[in-house]
C-alpha cells in the first residue's frame, strides 16, 4: 500500500507541475498518464498485489490520480482549442479591405446616354448579329452589287463565305427591323461594327454606332430635324447651334450631314473643328423609296427618316478626347477620368 501511495504522490507532483506549450507536448502527456500503456493502466494493473483488505482504499487513491491526470489534460485540451478558435475567428468589428473603385468606360457613357434620349421619345432599342450577310448589310439598303457605294466602306469578308461580313455599320439592324417588324416601326440601334482601316489617332478598325430609324405614314423631314434638335439639345446643351448639310448617303433621299457649333471652342475655332466653328456628328435623311420596296412597303403609302452617329466622335465632343486608340487601350488613368460620371 506504501508503495502505491508513494508512487501516486510522485506522479501528482509532475502532474501538477506540468505546463505544456504545443500540441505536442499535451500528446506526450496523454500517452505517458492515460494512454492504453500509460502508467494509470499500469497502476491499476498493480491491484492485483494489493492485499483485499487494502483495496477500498488503494481503489480509491487510484481513482483520485485518473481523474486528476485526465481533468489536467482535459484543461489543458480546452485551453489550446479556445486559442485556434481564437487565430481562426474573423473579427467583424475590423474594417473591410477597401476595393478599388471602377469606372464605367466614356464610350458606355455616351452609348447610354444617346439611348436614353431616344426611348424619352418612343425609340426601342433594337439589336443584331455583328456576322452579317451581304443582302443585310448591303442590298437591301441599296447597294446591289458592284455599286459604287460599297467602296465607301473597306470591308472585312468572311474568308469562308464572301456572302458574309463583319458589319460596316448597325443599318443591317434597321434592315432585320423593317423585315420582321409591322409598321409603324421607331427604333434606335446601337452596336459595334468593324472596317479595314488603318488604325490612328482618326480612325480604327473597329468602332461603334447608334442609329436611328423611324417608318410610318406622313413622316416628313420636319420631323427628322425636330428629333435631332432635341437630341443635340439633350446631349450638348440648348445653346448648341445646329447646321444641316446636303450630303450623299444610298439607303436616304435626300441625304444630309449635320453639324453643332463646336463645344471646345464656340464656334471661335479650334483644332478640334478644325477653326471652322463646327463639329460634323452624325448623317441623316429620309429612308429611300427602293429600301422600302425591297421589304415590300409602299413608298407612295410610307415614308420614314433615318440617322447613325459615332458613338465616338460623339463621345469626342463631349469629353474633348482628341485619339480613338484610347477607348481601346484599357489604360486605367485614361478610364478614371470618367469616374464621377
Amino acid at each position: 500500500m506504501a508503495s502505491l501511495q508513494e508512487q501516486i504522490n510522485i506522479y501528482e507532483q509532475e502532474i501538477n507541475a506540468f505546463i505544456p506549450t504545443a500540441d505536442a507536448d499535451l500528446e506526450n502527456y496523454r500517452i505517458k498518464f492515460l494512454g492504453t500503456k500509460g502508467i494509470v493502466k499500469a497502476l491499476s494493473a498493480e491491484m492485483k498485489s494489493v492485499p483485499p483488505e487494502s483495496r477500498k482504499e488503494a481503489g480509491q487513491l487510484l481513482n483520485a490520480f485518473k481523474q486528476l491526470a485526465e481533468g489536467k489534460y482535459e484543461s489543458f485540451k480546452e485551453q489550446f482549442q479556445a486559442g485556434a478558435n481564437k487565430a481562426q475567428a474573423i473579427d467583424i468589428s475590423l474594417p473591410g479591405t477597401p476595393l478599388p473603385i471602377g469606372t464605367r468606360h466614356p464610350l458606355r457613357i455616351i452609348e447610354n446616354k444617346i439611348v436614353s434620349i431616344f426611348e424619352k421619345i418612343g425609340f426601342n432599342v433594337a439589336t443584331g448579329p455583328e456576322i452579317e450577310d451581304d443582302w443585310h448589310n448591303f442590298t437591301s439598303l441599296n447597294m446591289p452589287q458592284h455599286h459604287p457605294a460599297r467602296d465607301m466602306q473597306d470591308t472585312f469578308y468572311v474568308s469562308q463565305n464572301p456572302d458574309w461580313v463583319l458589319r460596316t455599320h448597325t443599318s443591317s439592324v434597321q434592315a432585320r427591323i423593317l423585315e420582321t417588324q409591322p409598321l409603324p416601326v421607331r427604333v434606335i440601334c446601337p452596336g459595334r461594327v468593324y472596317r479595314n482601316e488603318t488604325i490612328s489617332a482618326r480612325a480604327h478598325c473597329f468602332f461603334h454606332q447608334c442609329e436611328g430609324l423611324y417608318v410610318d405614314k406622313n413622316v416628313s423631314f420636319a420631323d427628322l430635324k425636330q428629333t435631332l434638335y432635341y437630341f443635340v439639345t439633350e446631349m450638348f446643351g440648348a445653346d448648341t447651334k445646329v447646321r444641316f448639310r446636303p450630303s450623299y448617303f444610298p439607303f436616304t433621299e435626300p441625304s444630309a450631314e449635320m453639324d453643332i457649333s463646336c463645344t471646345v471652342c464656340g464656334g471661335s475655332g479650334c483644332n478640334l473643328c478644325k477653326y471652322t466653328g463646327w463639329v460634323e456628328i452624325l448623317g441623316c435623311g429620309m429612308v429611300h423609296p427602293n429600301m422600302l420596296r425591297n421589304f415590300n412597303i409602299d413608298p407612295e403609302v410610307y415614308t420614314g427618316f433615318a440617322f447613325g452617329m459615332g458613338v465616338e466622335r460623339i463621345t469626342q465632343v463631349k469629353f474633348q478626347v482628341n485619339d480613338l486608340r484610347l477607348y481601346s487601350q484599357n489604360d486605367v488613368r485614361f478610364l478614371r477620368q470618367f469616374q464621377a460620371l
